[in-house]
């Protein structure tokens, strides 16, 4: 495949770059090129603010021809808003967030942020590796959640935009030093966005390091296919490839058993409204539990050949929007916004309230540094960890 008559157009003004790339595609097949349609894309950055510290924090756009717009900050590597087209043509952001940074930095329930080193719980916030013990950060009781205090959701990143042949896109690196959050090894992470000329988002993510460690990095959007400040998902259809899901204990650690979904809430086999599971995993009477999903699904016939599958579909059955959602992860995280309680104004002055949005986080097991037969989290050096996953839509 080649590339020609590239023309790229740069635009500059106050704090603000953008590059519009048209370009005609020819693709050679069995010997013939054929000329493509037109394609014309725009990446583009401005600030979004800056840190106590002074540093300047930057928002970057990628959109696509069709109503497809994605806005992405290198504070977190957070995806702060996704506008999809409806089935109406009427384009509509359907992921929370905040309009501008210092949302993101009075504290918020991980909207869209990029976890790590390790996302999701690790029991008592420890765990031995070649016989050392690590004690990392507690924050999430007596555990260790999303990376820690200080996780990469909460570090600015290096970021860089560029067009590519897929679409526009924006690459993120940050470098987590040994030690940070009770980590071993210095460790380098990339994220890389990629919104594709058919409007599908794509996310691939990598970390080396020079020292054993652990590390199972998650995409932490919460998806309302209604739009962000539509209300709750509970209306919303989810399908997920998985017979088998984690029970967990009281504090949302894995039990290390593997139990069959069929007659639970958990059956999304075949496409299931949410109202139903939800209302079938109340709240506890003390409200130490909030009640709503939040489980890790076992992929079916998942194999470690990073080969991306379809694991999970969600559906706005009223506005006609429908996501799937690929990656070659062994799990997908289902949490339906338990813990939103209507305190936090997000974009546009949108109240959250509990189940206002839904996270499909593709994983590494969670706390599986803890069950030597689930899929390694370790990280060697001279390796490379790897995770993509892709959001697909369709009307």
């Amino acid at each position: 495949m080649c590339y020609d008559a590239f023309k790229i157009r740069f635009t500059r003004c106050a704090g603000f770059i953008a590059i519009g790339v048209m370009a005609f595609v020819s693709v050679e097949l069995l010997g013939q090129q054929v000329d493509q349609p037109q394609k014309k894309g725009v990446v583009s950055m401005k600030s979004f603010g800056a840190l106590g510290d002074g540093r300047e924090v930057t928002l970057f756009t990628l959109e696509v021809p069709g109503g497809w717009r994605a806005t992405i900050t290198n504070y977190g590597g957070i995806l702060t808003s996704f506008t999809v087209p409806r089935r109406d043509g009427k384009p509509i952001d359907i992921v929370l967030g905040f309009d501008s940074i210092e949302g993101y930095l009075a504290g918020h329930p991980y909207f869209g942020a990029t976890c790590g080193r390790v996302s999701n719980r690790i029991a008592e916030g420890a765990f031995d590796l070649n016989g050392k013990k690590y004690t990392l950060a507690k924050n999430n009781g007596n555990n260790h959640l999303h990376g820690g205090i200080v996780g990469f959701d909460k570090k600015l990143w290096k970021a860089s935009e560029r067009m590519t042949a897929d679409g526009p896109a924006v690459d993120m690196e940050v470098v987590s030093s040994d030690g940070d959050e009770g980590y071993p090894g210095n460790v380098t992470a990339k994220v890389t966005y990629v919104l594709t000329w058919t409007g599908e988002l794509r996310i691939a993510m990598s970390a080396t390091t020079d020292a054993p460690t652990i590390i199972n990095m998650v995409h932490h959007s919460y998806w309302n296919l209604a739009g962000h400040a539509s209300g709750t998902i509970e209306g919303h259809e989810l399908q997920v490839q998985a017979d088998r899901y984690l029970p967990v204990d009281a504090g949302g650690i894995p039990t290390g058993m593997m139990a069959e979904v069929a007659h639970t809430p958990f059956d999304f086999r075949q496409p299931a409204v949410l109202s139903k599971s939800i209302q079938a995993l109340p709240a506890s009477s003390d409200n130490t539990n909030p009640g709503g999903i939040d489980h890790n699904c076992v992929m079916r016939n998942w194999k470690p050949d990073g080969v991306s599958r379809m694991i999970a579909m969600l559906k706005d059955p009223l506005g006609g929007v429908t996501m799937e959602i690929l990656t070659d992860q062994p799990g997908i995280q289902v949490y339906t916004g338990n813990y939103l309680d209507g305190t936090i104004k997000g974009k546009e002055g949108a109240v959250y309230a509990k189940h206002s949005g839904i996270c499909l986080e593709t994983q590494k097991y969670p706390d599986s540094i803890h069950h030597s037969d689930w899929p390694t989290t370790v990280l060697n050096p001279n390796e490379t960890y790897r995770h993509t996953m892709a959001f697909r839509f369709t009307k």
